[in-house]
C-alpha cells in the first residue's frame, strides 16, 4: 500500500491549515502556508508584501474578535512540476461581539500561487475577492478596514 499522499490533497491540507490558523489564531501555523516573500492582495481589506506583513494584519484584525469561522471548499488544483495554482472557495463567520451579538458573514474566493519547498507547499501569490459581505450591524462593514 503507498502511504504518499499526492500533491492534491497536500495543497487541500495546506489551505485548511491557513483557515485554521486564523480561527484558532495560532501565528505561527499561519505563518507555515506563505513563502516569505508572499504578495497578497485581498482587495478593498488590503495588500500585503511578505509574511511578516500578512500575519502582523491578520494578528491585529483577528485578536479582539471572540471567534471566527473560516470554512473552505471547492478546491480546484492544477500542479505543474514544483508549481502549483489552486483556487477554493471561503465562507467566513466573523463575531465582532458576543453581547449583544455582532458578526460579519462572507463568501468569497482565493485564487493562489503555490511552489514546493523544502518544508511543504507554500502559497507565494495569493488573489482574494469577496463574492458577498453582510453583517449583524451594517456599521461593521465600515469599521472592518
Amino acid at each position: 500500500m503507498n502511504h504518499d499522499r499526492s500533491d492534491h490533497e497536500l495543497i487541500g491540507d495546506l489551505l485548511v491549515r491557513y483557515a485554521r490558523g486564523i480561527d484558532t489564531k495560532d501565528w505561527s501555523l499561519f505563518r507555515t502556508c506563505f513563502t516569505d516573500d508572499v504578495k497578497a492582495d485581498y482587495g478593498d481589506i488590503g495588500v500585503w508584501s511578505g509574511v511578516d506583513e500578512i500575519t502582523d494584519y491578520m494578528t491585529a484584525a483577528h485578536e479582539r474578535m471572540p471567534r471566527t469561522n473560516h470554512m473552505m471548499s471547492n478546491f480546484s488544483i492544477e500542479v505543474d512540476g514544483d508549481d502549483a495554482s489552486a483556487t477554493s472557495y471561503v465562507h467566513v463567520v466573523l463575531v465582532i461581539a458576543e453581547e449583544p451579538l455582532m458578526w460579519i458573514d462572507g463568501v468569497g474566493q482565493y485564487a493562489d500561487e503555490l511552489v514546493r519547498s523544502d518544508d511543504g507547499w507554500r502559497i507565494r501569490k495569493r488573489a482574494y475577492s469577496t463574492s458577498r459581505l453582510v453583517a449583524s450591524d451594517s456599521a461593521l462593514l465600515e469599521q472592518r478596514g
